[in-house]
């Protein structure tokens, strides 16, 4: 009976310590879909989703699949593959269709719209790189979910648009650009380490900071990087400050999140406005 209760005990302490408090559920397109997956038990159920492992987490009373939606996905039924000690199964949620807008961007320097050979060859070794540090997953249960934003600016480009760089289209916009005055401080939203920095040829000084699970969150066009990979940092910690490297048309923050591998919409890791 006393081993049963301390077993019971060590479950309560690790579920608590799993509880947090989860994103907004917006099934979209470049969106987060919260999928009920049961009662606590012990471990953690492993899920998957596009062959891509995914965050779970606690609401206190059970599992919860913290599904990122790529920008690409179909509206519909979307599946994924729960795994636990017992048995496997396979959960379904829907997609919701979504519309962007569309955003036309002049870019004076012509190279970052139409790179030339050389710049191809540096552009295809830095996207191995770059896509390494987004995809990058690491096993913890402790997970912050509740971001402070980045920087104090004014959000001048919306996630998700659908972006022409001098007439050319281009991919969707996969991030949040914050305007601010070049030098501004920009800060760690929530703790995490530091698994990759450098001078990219579109993205110019980057920092990717890893925040467990499959929780990536991404600062581009920076002027200055005060943080080295391996290095722990907490919620306020210095990144480095906003500056306009890379393919720019004004001094900003680009800050992008990835979730299981997929772009998402950084709104959803923030308190909606008005809230306490």
């Amino acid at each position: 009976m006393t081993r049963l209760i301390s077993s019971l005990i060590l479950l309560t302490i690790s579920m608590a310590a799993t509880a947090a408090n989860l994103p907004q559920h917006s099934p979209t397109p470049g969106g987060i879909a919260l999928v009920e997956l049961g009662e606590l038990s012990s471990p953690r159920p492993e899920v998957t989703y596009n062959k891509n492992k995914v965050m779970v987490l606690s609401n206190a009373t059970q599992w919860v699949a913290v599904v990122g939606v790529p920008l690409s996905a179909k509206p519909g039924k979307h599946r994924i593959k729960v795994s636990s000690a017992s048995k496997s199964m396979t959960k379904t949620f829907n997609v919701l269709d979504k519309k962007y807008e569309t955003q036309h961007l002049t870019i004076k320097n012509k190279r970052k719209v139409d790179p030339n050979e050389q710049d191809m060859i540096r552009i295809r070794k830095e996207s191995k790189r770059i896509a390494s540090a987004l995809k990058h997953w690491s096993d913890q249960d402790d997970v912050t979910i509740e971001f402070v934003p980045p920087v104090n600016g004014r959000m001048s480009s919306s996630f998700g648009l659908r972006r022409f760089f001098n007439e050319q289209p281009r991919k969707p916009h996969s991030g949040m650009d914050i305007a601010a005055t070049e030098g501004t401080p920009i800060v760690a939203p929530a703790p995490g380490k530091v698994i990759e920095t450098g001078d990219f040829f579109f993205n110019g000084k980057s920092v990717f900071v890893d925040h467990g699970q499959g929780l990536v969150t991404m600062y581009g066009h920076m002027n200055s990087i005060e943080v080295k990979p391996g290095q722990l940092v907490k919620t306020g910690s210095a990144l480095g400050t906003v500056g306009m490297t890379g393919r720019v048309t004004g001094p900003h923050l680009h800050w992008g999140i990835s979730l299981n591998n997929a772009r998402v919409d950084p709104r959803l890791f923030l308190k909606p406005e008005g809230a306490q």
